[in-house]
């Protein structure tokens, strides 16, 4: 304890010393040199001289300098060359290490991108390491990838080819693909190529339907097409229907328009055979007994049935559009042979429910219609211009009083036209004319007809009066006593032999018994319906009145229709062959033919 005590006591002095000389001589060395021990030792040292030698100290310190640089003398004297070489190593070395720092330097420089290319190099070879990995498992399973590499290009050739059933087996492969690895980019690609092929299948199942199939070629189509499931059940109808539709419609498209009777019969047997091919295939195929699936998202149920039945209702009425076209345009006096096909169609419909029989009659009785009213309008122009140019001739049948004889080979009873007229030709012409558009209307001869062919007749009948009307008042100045005498006679042929035969020949086209049965109503209670298939005979001659010989026109005339309520035979002749004033009928029929009803 009294050594450490001691020994503390020392350093407390030391230290105080230490400072005292410091701040004594604080101005006369540098500051560095106080951390240098040799230096404070020897001011410790120098401190405890006396005077004495405190005085001597300098020549001592000056002898001990010049022996100190005697010595290096001697020492560099002796070893210059150990000096020289230690300065050239020393030059050499610090040289070396300026360049090595330089290096050191560059080289710290260049340690963080060195470090970041390590790292990359790392990464570059981990996944060197996973494709080669993955490479020699894929070489491993070679087999498996190029059979599923191979789907599109086999999909495509199974389409191309019509291997339907392959290729559904591999769209559905290609599905279940697609749900297992669906973030995989082959997957993507090789499900993109198979839809691709799936669409040209669906294109060439559709292609099928607009070609003539027969009922099993349909029903692998359908098949195919439900497995597909590409289509809701309606749509599926729909499409079938379009198809089949489409493949009747190129048919239509390709019968020729230039002959109106022509294409419309060949519409009619093309209609009738493919389009009742096409509901026995839809009926086939499918039942619009079976109730429809429940609705999606709570939407409406889709009345499968009503698709059928709309689109059958659709090609009906283009049927009655073309029919009706063709109609207006002519088809040459073949309306009896139109209406029985037509007739025909609706009632091989009528098995599948789409009777339409009900629309024919309206259209061709509309037709017979015009038909006959277009024809005694062309009568009557005709007869107009050969009043125009008509004179009043002494006529021999009429100067000989002869009556004309029946013609031969005609039946006797039958009903002939009056031969009275030949004497008169713009009323021989007019009544040919009348009997050939008798004879047209005779082929399709509705009784509903009865009234529009009556007024139609009237009308012109009345416009017939009132030409000859104006044929008197033009010549009246002119006429000599002779030519009064035969404007007569015209006007009594007119009168009493021309209006009461086609009255006559009304009553043939629409017996009053008919009429009356249709009606029910007793025959002698027609003449409340407005004279319903007869002639207003005294509103035709109102016009000439004043000209005609009122009382035996009359009594001809009442003589005339008493005759006519007589006739036994419903099978009369009415012959339509052109008659010439001053010659006989011939003994063959013209183009008009017999006018009978049976």
């Amino acid at each position: 304890m009294l050594l450490l005590s001691q020994r503390s006591n020392m350093t407390a002095v030391d230290v105080e010393d230490e400072s005292i000389l410091a701040s004594i001589f604080k101005d006369s060395f540098p500051d560095s040199w106080r951390d240098n021990p040799d230096f404070a030792g020897y001011l410790s040292e120098l401190s405890s001289f006396g005077l004495e030698k405190l005085v001597r100290e300098p020549e001592r310190l000056a002898e001990e300098r010049d022996q100190v640089l005697q010595q290096t003398r001697e020492l560099a004297f002796s070893n210059y060359q150990t000096f020289i070489r230690t300065a050239d190593c020393t030059q050499t070395i610090y040289r070396d290490f300026s360049r090595v720092e330089a290096s050191v330097s560059r080289l710290l420089d260049k340690l963080p991108p060195f470090r970041e290319r390590c790292r990359g190099f790392l990464k570059e070879a981990e996944q060197i390491g996973c494709s080669r990995r993955m490479n020699s498992l894929t070489l491993s399973r070679h087999t498996e990838i190029l059979e599923i590499l191979e789907i599109p290009q086999l999909m495509d050739t199974c389409v191309r080819n019509a291997y339907y059933e392959e290729a559904l087996e591999l769209a559905g492969y290609a599905k279940r693909l697609e749900r297992k690895h669906s973030s995989l980019p082959v997957i993507q690609g090789i499900v993109r190529e198979v839809r691709q092929s799936a669409q040209l299948m669906l294109n060439q199942l559709l292609q099928q339907l607009r070609s003539n199939s027969q009922l099993p070629a349909c029903l692998r189509v359908i098949g195919y097409l439900r497995r597909m499931d590409v289509f809701t059940e309606a749509e599926l109808r729909v499409k079938f229907l379009q198809a089949r539709g489409s493949w009747l419609q190129s048919i239509l498209a390709a019968i020729p328009e230039d002959d109106p009777y022509f294409h419309i019969t060949k519409t009619i047997e093309a209609c009738r055979v493919h389009l009742f091919d096409i509901i026995t295939q839809y009926r086939a195929i499918f039942s619009d007994e079976d109730p429809s699936a429940p609705p999606d998202h709570g939407q409406a149920p889709v009345n499968e049935a009503a698709i059928f039945h709309g689109w059958v209702v659709q090609k009906v009425a283009e049927f009655l559009e073309t029919l009706e076209r063709d109609l207006q345009r002519g088809v040459g006096g073949r309306l009896d042979s139109l209406l029985g096909q037509c007739m025909y169609f609706g009632l091989s419909f009528s098995r599948v429910g789409a009777d339409f029989r009900g629309q024919l009659a309206p259209m061709f009785q509309r037709v017979a219609s015009e038909t006959f009213r277009r024809a005694v309008r062309d009568a009557v122009d005709k007869f107009q211009e050969d009043m125009n140019v008509y004179t009043l001739i002494a006529l021999p049948s009429v100067l000989g009083g002869t009556v004309p004889h029946v013609a031969p080979g005609v039946q006797p009873g039958a009903l002939q036209p009056p031969m009275a007229l030949l004497d008169f030709q713009p009323l021989a012409c007019f009544l040919n004319h009348i009997l050939t558009a008798f004879n047209d209307l005779r082929l399709c001869c509705p009784v509903g007809l009865a009234q529009d062919v009556a007024s139609g007749l009237q009308d012109a009948l009345q416009t017939v009066s009132r030409h000859i009307l104006a044929f008197h008042r033009a010549e009246q100045a002119a006429f000599s006593d002779r030519e009064q005498q035969l404007f007569v006679l015209f006007l009594t042929s007119y009168a009493e032999e021309l209006l009461p035969f086609l009255t006559r020949c009304l009553r043939l086209l629409f017996p009053p018994e008919q009429l009356a049965l249709l009606l029910g109503v007793p025959p002698t209670q027609l003449h409340r319906f407005g004279g319903l298939g007869c002639l207003d005979l005294a509103l035709v001659l109102q016009p000439l009145d004043f000209l005609l010989p009122q009382r035996e026109t009359e009594i001809h005339i009442s003589s005339q229709l008493s005759t006519e309520t007589q006739i036994p035979d419903p099978d009369l002749g009415l012959k339509s062959e052109p008659l010439h004033p001053g010659s006989e009928p011939e003994e063959e029929p013209s183009a008009g033919g017999d006018f009978s009803l049976e």
